[in-house]
């Protein structure tokens, strides 16, 4: 608890100084607008060279050789950074003088360059207050988690220097020193949490050991930017030196991942590889490196930065899910958007590009708006081409679709022959081809006949049949002759059935059909497999029962299979629990006994009284779940109000619960509803993290159902088939043992609902409902 407040505190002095920070600095980037007009100096005079936002120049008249007066009511000379810098970055009033000798005011509003108002201004606050509200979702959503917290303090420290470039670029004193320092700091947090990471996958560190020595760095960039502060002609030293240890850093980290990869080959590093490496891409060729070397930069800092800001976000998007980069189906999609999306923009700008002669800052606006445009379209064509699949796509074109619906149909037969004759009509249905049948070739006669009976069957089968093909054909075999296609379709010792498509020689099956074919062969092969070991199964039983005889060996030796894993896994239980318990207890009496000191023998053995009748409470437990006491003597609502009572005292959530009267003649059916019972609390109990459950026994008119819900974190249905669960598994037996049916209905963050209803038949006794109907009850 003092730990969880500690955190807690800690969270919220971060989050405050956060806020503080970032709106005054998003209060100094409104103030002037970011202007960027390159100057000389001749004869005491400011000439403008160039200006960045030409069009926004051409527009006010602002030419080269034009001399500025003051800016902001305040004589050009007296701007301190002006002698050494060379550019006029911010202004809201100029007053600028023509070579004719005329003064002219020029008024400055942030939305008369709408460029640097949206990328200096619009983009950064928005990315400020998204990266406020996710770290707080992270925060609440996984608390104590020490790669979380490095995350959250990661993406606050991006955004602070993200939201500092406006004010730094104006060499505004405290935007250059939050600027400078976060910039290192977010990088140092980026190791630090590279370490714990490779904690996390049980990786070996490569790097140093000590990380709490690289967080020197941003400390000594703070002091040296509030030096520049008073002496501004080091100012250019020291932003080369932050961007070298930058470039550094950075190097580090990938060379870090780089090596960890090629050395352990996890993917997971591949992933964060490049998550790292493509977004500083931008920021690293554009401006850091050419203003390292050539201090002059390709494009501005706030254009690169708007790519780092895929960073932070690719890291939550991982983390969300609580599978740390673990979505190798999500990152395979994403990656198949981006290749498509980015080489489309960049076909689209190069186009645009030749036939406009538009400008390289005009096309770095455009390309994240096209990019991730694309990205938003293929992910939404995806969807709705799923959805209205059966729309777009006729079934005849939709092999997929004309697989499952045959499969589903042929899978409903019980019988070979019946097996048989389903396959022949969905094959005649699907390839719009009358005549087909299935021949059965005896291998030791040598002879064929029909499953039909039809006038053509008899003739081909006499006349046309090459038996030298038919000994060779293998499973997966499709083969075509003059008037057939022949195709194998099951083996035994005696018999070979093989599948004839008379295309009559004007029908060529398609190479997709012919592959659907194929695979419909390989389950057909199985179903009929499968079909033959249960009828010989139920023959086996029929003899049984005819002898007389109760014993059947297989049916005998899965039982005793089954009663040994259970005991193996209670004697597992037992061991794990009351043996360790016993076995502490016997320790501390030992000590008792031998203790050379009496004085606290007393205590002492209260303790051990203590763990004694723990150990009592743990053994009644496991009896109570291995026999439940009340159900045989109470009966079941008995029985269920204990169990649930029980389970109550342990848990966290709100738990509704409904338990109605039943009047079951198979007394099986009191227990199996109570294993249900007692599987369903224990999902709630160790999974959900649930903050309300309800679970209701009801009465119906034949039988009785089941409906439970709980609010938790849910999973994908895919996980609880993948994951075989013994639980839910457990349960769908017993249910199917007495002929239920039983649903299921989950996803992530949506909790999951369960229904099971079982009818018990015509011999249930029915009584009134409204007699012994019952309220939900709520126990908090």
């Amino acid at each position: 608890m003092v730990l969880s407040n500690i955190k807690s505190k800690w969270f919220l002095l971060v989050i405050c100084i956060y806020l503080t920070i970032g709106f005054y600095l998003l209060y100094l980037t409104y103030s002037k607008t970011f202007i960027n007009i390159g100057v000389k100096e001749e004869n005491g005079e400011w000439l403008v060279v160039e200006s960045y936002y030409k069009d926004w120049a051409t527009k006010q008249q602002i030419e080269p050789g034009d001399i500025i007066i003051n800016v902001d009511g305040t004589g050009i000379n007296n701007i301190s950074n002006i002698k050494y810098d060379f550019v006029l970055r911010a202004a809201n009033d100029l007053m600028v003088k023509k070579p004719n000798g005329n003064l002219v005011d020029i008024h400055i509003k942030p939305l008369d360059i709408p460029q640097q108002f949206y990328y200096v201004l619009i983009a950064p606050t928005c990315y400020y207050f998204l990266t406020f509200i996710i770290s707080l979702y992270l925060f609440f959503k996984q608390k104590n988690n020490p790669l979380v917290n490095l995350l959250i303090l990661f993406i606050l420290t991006v955004s602070m220097a993200y939201v500092s470039i406006g004010v730094a670029s104006r060499l505004e004193s405290i935007g250059i020193i939050v600027n400078r320092s976060s910039m290192l700091f977010c990088l140092v947090l980026l190791i630090h949490f590279l370490k714990k990471y490779f904690l996390f996958l049980n990786l070996k560190w490569i790097f140093i050991n000590n990380i709490k020595v690289l967080y020197l760095l941003p400390l000594i960039t703070v002091f040296l930017s509030i030096y520049s502060t008073f002496y501004p002609f080091t100012y250019p030293i020291f932003s080369s030196l932050t961007l070298w240890i930058f470039f550094i850093l950075l190097t580090m980290i990938l060379g870090i991942l780089g090596i960890s990869y090629i050395k352990f080959k996890t993917p997971q590093l591949k992933i964060l590889l490049s998550s790292i490496i493509i977004p500083f891409l931008p920021f690293l060729f554009l401006y850091a490196l050419p203003k390292i070397i050539f201090n002059k930069q390709l494009l501005t800092a706030d254009i690169c930065s708007l790519f780092l800001m895929l960073i932070p976000y690719s890291f939550i998007f991982t983390q969300l899910t609580e599978r740390i980069f673990d979505m190798e189906y999500y990152i395979t999609r994403l990656r198949h958007y981006f290749n498509f999306s980015f080489a489309f923009t960049i076909w689209l700008l190069f186009v645009y590009y030749w036939i406009t002669d538009i400008s390289i800052s005009r096309m770095t606006q455009i390309f994240p708006f096209t990019f991730f445009s694309l990205i938003a379209l293929f992910y939404i064509k995806e969807k709705i081409d799923y959805h209205k699949r059966k729309i777009l796509f006729s079934t005849k074109g939709d092999q997929i679709h004309r697989m499952y619906t045959t499969i589903d149909s042929i899978g409903r037969v019980v019988k070979i022959e019946d097996l048989l004759e389903k396959f022949v009509h969905e094959v005649a249905l699907h390839l719009e081809i009358d005549h087909i049948d299935v021949l059965t070739y005896d291998l030791q006669t040598q002879q064929v006949t029909s499953l039909s009976k039809s006038k053509e069957s008899k003739e081909y089968t006499q006349n046309q049949m090459d038996e030298v093909l038919l000994e060779e054909l293998c499973l997966g075999d499709i083969k075509k002759t003059e008037h057939f296609y022949i195709a194998f379709i099951h083996q035994d010792v005696n018999y070979k059935r093989i599948l004839i498509v008379d295309h009559n020689k004007s029908i060529y099956l398609k190479s997709e059909e012919l592959l659907w074919l194929e695979l419909l062969l390989l389950y057909l092969n199985n179903f009929i497999e499968n079909t033959k070991m249960v009828e010989e199964l139920l023959e086996q039983l029929k003899q049984m029962k005819k002898a007389d005889n109760n014993q059947v060996p297989w049916l005998n030796k899965l039982l005793w299979l089954r009663f040994e894993q259970e005991k193996y896994q209670l004697a597992q239980e037992l061991h794990d629990t009351i043996l360790q318990e016993q076995l502490h207890i016997a320790r501390e009496m030992h000590e008792v006994i031998h203790a050379k000191k009496t004085t606290n023998i007393q205590t002492n053995l209260s303790k051990v009284h203590d763990h004694m009748i723990a150990s009592l409470t743990d053994l009644r437990g496991y009896c109570e779940n291995l026999k439940p006491p009340l159900l045989d003597t109470l009966g079941l609502n008995a029985a269920l109000e204990k169990l649930i009572q029980k389970f109550h005292k342990r848990a966290d959530f709100v738990l509704i619960y409904t338990i109605e009267r039943l009047y079951l003649e198979d007394e099986r059916l009191n227990l199996m509803i109570y294993r249900i019972f007692q599987e369903l609390m224990n999902n709630a109990l160790k999974h959900s993290h649930a903050n309300i459950v309800e679970i209701h026994l009801l009465e119906t008119d034949n039988g009785f159902e089941i409906n439970y819900s709980d609010d938790g974190v849910g999973c994908k249905m895919d996980e609880i088939i993948l994951a075989d669960s013994m639980g839910i598994r457990g349960m769908q037996e017993r249910v199917r043992t007495f002929n239920g049916k039983f649903s299921i209905n989950t996803n992530v963050g949506d909790g999951m609902s369960i229904r099971i209803k079982v009818n018990e038949g015509e011999t249930t006794r029915s009584y009134g409902y409204e007699t012994y109907n019952r309220w939900p009850v709520q126990l908090k």
